[in-house]
């Protein structure tokens, strides 16, 4: 039984409309703020430390999700067209299972990968989702299994919370630890975030307008994840150019 039900039409003025909304609000909010990297005082006040310090990184792992714009419009995609409570939890459970086994391997395995690239697959992310919402892949008569997408992107996912925290001079001190709490904030912040993204869609639904305008808004999103690839290229190319 599928989960979603997608429209087939839309209204191209909303569909403009919501995309250029969201494309002024990532550039007014900076583009370097895409890459969500951890903050100039944050990052010396947890290098500072030396050993355990479970609050200190809970709060960061939740205000690092709740300020990650592409991890977020990653989910809002997921649950799009979710509508009951179990397809949520399990989709979110899937995402969850892969960003924190490459968190932690990551980070303790010291895989050393390209920051930009990886955040440019995340950025892409966000465009599959969309394209998957708009029925793209229907018409394209491909069959991709939703979930196993999922758990997938949610290693690249990951991987980009790895590369953030290895940018870190860690103590070796109550690593493990450390990391688990950061893990553990990650969560608290996608709990906070989806509870509020759930209900708004919740009512979105009962709307009238609903069918059009959830065209337009997965439209935006596709350009949107295009937008955050681009842009982490773009880094990716300046960098190894520099």
């Amino acid at each position: 039984m599928r989960a979603q039900a997608r429209p087939d039409t839309a209204s191209p003025t909303t569909a403009v409309w919501l995309t250029a909304v969201l494309a002024a609000l990532a550039i007014a909010g900076g583009l370097p703020a895409l890459a969500h990297a951890i903050s100039g005082d944050n990052a010396a006040y947890v290098q500072a430390l030396d050993g355990p310090a479970v609050a200190a990184f809970t709060y960061l792992g939740a205000k690092h999700m709740v300020t990650g714009i592409d991890h977020l419009l990653f989910l809002v995609g997921v649950v799009f067209f979710l509508h009951r409570l179990k397809d949520v939890l399990i989709y979110v459970s899937l995402f969850t299972l892969g960003h924190s086994v490459t968190l932690l391997a990551g980070v303790l395995g010291g895989w050393n990968v390209n920051a930009y690239l990886v955040d440019a697959v995340i950025g892409l992310s966000v465009a599959y989702k969309a394209f998957e919402n708009m029925g793209g892949f229907e018409r394209m008569r491909l069959r991709l299994n939703p979930r196993a997408a999922v758990l997938a992107f949610g290693l690249c996912h990951g991987m980009g919370l790895a590369t953030k925290v290895q940018e870190l001079y860690l103590s070796e001190r109550g690593l493990v630890t450390n990391l688990v709490s950061f893990n553990i904030g990650v969560e608290l912040g996608q709990f906070s975030a989806l509870a509020g993204v759930v209900g708004l869609l919740a009512w979105w639904r009962r709307q009238p307008g609903f069918a059009p305008s959830s065209f337009g808004l997965n439209a935006a999103l596709l350009a949107g994840g295009f937008l955050l690839t681009q842009y982490q290229l773009a880094g990716w190319l300046l960098e190894a150019n520099g």
